[in-house]
């Protein structure tokens, strides 16, 4: 009998630590904040599921689709759709949306000013340099009143695209993760909660004016075309729109962030 008990826990062992060796591995990037942040959440529960999640974290949006195209990452999280659209166009990719897990309304920032009243004529204003974010930037400024473009409705406008501009706003076009440094030398920022998050912004009081939960920029898990119908990117994108996650972004971002499931 005891023979057969030590037997019986030894082949348990095996079978335990067998299961552990051969543990799916799942390397996603994304941006620290939220992106990287709520990944964090579905880590233990994905490890029970034989699902070992690596998270491998980005300041940028450019290498993060890079690597997926390239394999060295299974899976992204960081971007909205029109982002990623314009993005395969430009560089040829086929990167492909499998889930949408949250909203980060954009938002206009200053220290110069309290409110776009007080925006003087020939301002400086800083926006993303890449053109979904430019143009969701103008989009938003438009929405103000301070502008209006030619198309009102195109996505990826430039200021080129600005045909009304009664306070001659200057446009300065940045990298989207150096806008919040580029606060203290222009009189307006529209900036990327991602990276307002990460500068220890908080959006739903320091931002001038903000998008509203209607946005229809919602944050995607990318992945490629061989691997989309995967086992364990089913297994990740069904832990991120879990009931424990929504609650996570409500309680942690407080409507800095949205969940868009």
């Amino acid at each position: 009998m005891r023979f057969a008990f030590v037997r019986t826990a030894l082949l348990a062992s095996a079978f335990i630590l067998a299961g552990a060796a051969h543990a799916e591995k799942l390397t996603v990037g994304a941006t620290q904040v939220p992106h990287a942040e709520i990944l964090e959440v579905v880590k233990p529960v994905l490890a029970k599921e034989g699902v070992e999640l690596d998270i491998k974290v980005f300041s940028d949006y450019v290498q993060p689709n890079l690597q997926l195209a390239d394999k060295e990452l299974d899976a992204n999280f960081f971007q909205h759709k029109p982002y990623l659209d314009t993005f395969n166009k430009d560089r040829g990719t086929k990167l492909v949306s499998v889930g949408l897990v949250h909203v980060e309304p954009f938002g206009g920032y200053s220290r110069k000013v309290k409110s776009l009243d007080a925006l003087p004529e020939g301002a400086t204003v800083a926006i993303p340099n890449d053109p979904s974010n430019s143009g969701r930037a103008l989009l938003l400024l438009q929405k103000q009143g301070l502008i209006k473009l030619k198309d009102p409705d195109n996505i990826v406008a430039t200021p080129l695209d600005v045909v009304e501009n009664p306070k001659k706003l200057q446009f300065r076009e940045l990298e989207a993760a150096m806008l919040p440094r580029a606060l203290g030398d222009v009189a307006l920022a529209l900036i990327n909660t991602n990276y307002a998050l990460e500068a220890g912004l908080v959006p739903t009081k320091d931002a001038l004016f903000i998008e509203g939960a209607d946005s229809p920029y919602a944050n995607l898990v990318a992945a490629r075309e061989d691997n989309k119908d995967a086992p364990a990117i089913k297994k990740l994108v069904d832990a991120l729109h879990s009931p424990a996650v929504k609650q996570f972004i409500q309680d942690k971002y407080k409507g800095a962030v949205v969940p868009a499931f």
